[in-house]
């Protein structure tokens, strides 16, 4: 029976191309993934939306802190902080085996991701509630007393609708946010939620790292939250989200590449450049520091310029070290090599 209630937002031009785009990327992906068998990179992206998903919320561990606390090594940080992370890997661990539309597992999984962190963990908010960003109060959520019945709509919704699942994983990411039915956790558990309905759609998208590329425009993020809360309509959120998700699988789909040719896989790869790359080769001139270069791109997150643009391009053969026995010394540059100088004819 179809849910009578319709959350507000329109397909747009731009919201059909990501969604054929994205269809495309994840055929590729699929097809890599079939290609080689790779649980250390899947593992490796898990860890990546973990220690995004939490720097969101303003979670400071890095992510060799976030891998090292997950591999049960002893980290110097927040308690806080750590139970966080054990936390959201517990919850990761566990996303096959919830279903997106049953209440009782939105519940438990957010008495997994609180566990030891707030009093009403697994529990809806029994008071108000306001979004603040630097100290402005930005969203009051809707009454407490009625968080059951919104919850209860919009999971009746999400079971009943026909939208494609890209976009209603997105749909029900606003309204989740929207709604903020519990007194904490409801930025990490939203996000959670929409990779879950994404799996189920394919399963490979468990692993791929959105968060990471929302963390990079966390900014643009909540302006876009803010903006579908004026209007009334989650179309501005869901265009944003929908560019995430491609650029997400983008990067991911090049690291996948590069895992074949650093396990030399039988067959000879050729890889394909990806706009990332072709950007970072646009951005080196003469002999860069990492940094200088990432300052070029226009990046500020680390993680995601080693993962998606340099490591690709140094496994590629396009770009090099000039001081390639000391991977880490702080007199490091990189330069074009006369393939990625090849490359850009």
């Amino acid at each position: 029976m179809e849910s009578s209630y319709k959350p507000p937002y329109t397909i747009t031009p731009t919201i059909l191309s990501r969604v054929a785009e994205i269809g495309e990327l994840v055929g590729r992906y699929a097809a890599a993934t079939e290609r080689v068998l790779s649980p250390s990179l899947r593992r490796g992206n898990r860890i990546r939306t973990i220690q995004s998903s939490l720097a969101i919320e303003n979670n400071s561990l890095t992510l060799d802190q976030v891998t090292a606390v997950i591999d049960g090594k002893r980290v110097l940080g927040l308690p806080r902080e750590i139970q966080e992370v054990r936390n959201a890997f517990a919850a990761y661990d566990m996303i096959d085996t919830w279903d997106p539309a049953s209440r009782n597992d939105l519940l438990k999984a957010h008495g997994v991701l609180t566990a030891g962190l707030v009093d009403e963990s697994g529990s809806f908010r029994s008071s108000g509630v306001g979004v603040f960003r630097d100290k402005q109060l930005v969203h009051l959520a809707p009454p407490a007393d009625r968080v059951p019945q919104l919850v209860g709509d919009l999971l009746a919704w999400l079971a009943s609708t026909s939208a494609h699942p890209i976009v209603s994983s997105c749909v029900f990411h606003y309204e989740f946010e929207f709604i903020h039915p519990f007194s904490d956790g409801n930025g990490r558990l939203g996000r959670l939620w929409q990779t879950l309905i994404l799996s189920k759609w394919k399963p490979l998208m468990a692993y791929v790292p959105v968060e990471t590329i929302v963390s990079e425009r966390q900014q643009q993020y909540y302006a876009l939250l803010g903006r579908s809360d004026a209007s009334g309509d989650a179309t501005p959120f869901v265009e944003f989200m929908v560019d995430a998700l491609k650029d997400a699988l983008t990067a991911s789909s090049a690291m996948e590449v590069t895992m074949e040719v650093t396990m030399e896989v039988t067959m000879e790869v050729t890889m394909e450049v990806t706009m990332e790359v072709k950007r970072l080769l646009r951005s080196i001139k003469g002999e860069m520091k990492r940094k200088e270069v990432q300052r070029a791109v226009g990046l500020k997150n680390d993680d995601h310029f080693r993962l998606a643009y340099l490591v690709p391009a140094l496994e590629a053969g396009l770009i090099e070290m000039t001081q390639p026995d000391s991977p880490k010394s702080p007199t490091q540059r990189y330069r074009l090599t006369d393939k990625g100088r090849r490359s850009l004819i």
